[in-house]
């Protein structure tokens, strides 16, 4: 199996990711609480457009507007029976828009998570996380990804279940996890673990690491959690814009454009070699970290307080690596 990665990693040594896909399709109208993969099939033109924005601010690769694309997250909204149409025409969109690039563009099939607890302290099995997975994974193949982009994972039950799906499918796959409790992920997995976990994957992802969370800061603590580890695999960065304000009636972002520049070459010093942004990442955003990644010499692996100094201060005094407990946390995220 090949994997997409290497080019771009091999001539320029990292590879720029997109930004948000709520943040965006909000800005084009979509109502809270609608299901954005319906988009893929009802109003194509504002998909391609969210893909087409992404490249032209400067990304190798993008994901697919297919982040809830699975029969347990469509259930909500009674589209369980159309899984296989809307994650292949997400991802066809998307592969019209690379075509028409000018320069080689990834399309990265999005998976989230099922918005279900695992077994045993969940109703969810590993055998049916399995098969929701793999479901999604090929009508995500049908369309044409260039590989699956496994996002915003807290259970490392339900990554290993992602995993098993790709292999099913027979694609290449990345995996990210959301590390938004001091440190942690919601079910209590810290880098060092995610970084373990990978290695004993039958399956593993040819990149790993973590998007969404709580800011850019946290993030890159996170990331040099994975590098402490002395991993090969590629890492991932796709931190938030910045920390959610509520303002006039809806949540805005206060990471600027050169705030996420300043993240972006972080990022890659901190060993990071897949860099993009998640929620309130616009293409104003992803210019400007194209850009810094482009113009600015890597530099030395940055301490905490250095990070802290350009991008704010940490949510918690612990990544968790210490063994620090976390907080209790009950809620779950939805990528944006």
């Amino acid at each position: 199996m090949t994997n997409p990665l290497e080019p771009f990693l091999s001539t320029q040594g990292w590879l720029m990711a997109d930004g948000a896909t709520g943040t965006n399709l909000f800005n084009m109208g979509l109502s809270a609480g609608d299901a954005p993969e319906f988009w893929n099939v009802d109003r194509p033109d504002d998909i391609r457009k969210l893909y087409k924005d992404s490249v032209d601010a400067g990304s190798d690769l993008f994901l697919t507007n297919t982040f809830g694309g699975n029969a347990s997250r469509l259930k909500l909204h009674d589209g369980q029976s159309r899984v296989g149409e809307l994650n292949k025409a997400g991802a066809a969109l998307g592969l019209e828009i690379a075509d028409a690039a000018g320069r080689p563009v990834l399309v990265a099939g999005s998976i989230g998570p099922t918005g279900d607890i695992m077994a045993p302290m969940g109703t969810l099995t590993h055998e049916l996380a399995v098969e929701m997975f793999h479901e999604q994974a090929e009508g995500l193949k049908a369309g044409g990804a260039d590989l699956l982009w496994v996002e915003t994972i807290s259970a490392p039950e339900e990554y290993k279940a992602a995993a098993e799906a790709a292999k099913l499918a027979g694609m290449p796959w990345v995996g990210t996890m959301s590390f938004d409790t001091a440190g942690r992920t919601m079910m209590g997995l810290t880098s060092a673990g995610l970084a373990a976990l990978v290695e004993k994957l039958d399956h593993p992802p040819v990149a790993f690491g973590a998007n969404c969370g709580v800011g850019a800061s946290d993030l890159l603590r996170t990331v040099l959690g994975f590098a402490a580890q002395g991993t090969e695999r590629p890492i991932v960065a796709k931190g938030n814009a910045g920390i959610p304000k509520y303002h006039d009636g809806h949540i805005h972002y206060d990471g600027t454009p050169d705030l996420m520049a300043d993240y972006a070459a972080l990022a890659r010093d901190c060993g990071a070699q897949i860099i993009g942004g998640c929620c309130g990442t616009t293409p104003e955003h992803l210019a400007k970290m194209r850009t810094a990644l482009e113009t600015r010499a890597p530099g030395p692996r940055p301490s905490l307080e250095a990070i802290a100094e350009a991008l704010g201060g940490f949510s918690s005094a612990s990544d968790g690596t210490d063994g620090a407990e976390p907080p209790a946390r009950t809620r779950r995220r939805r990528r944006g």
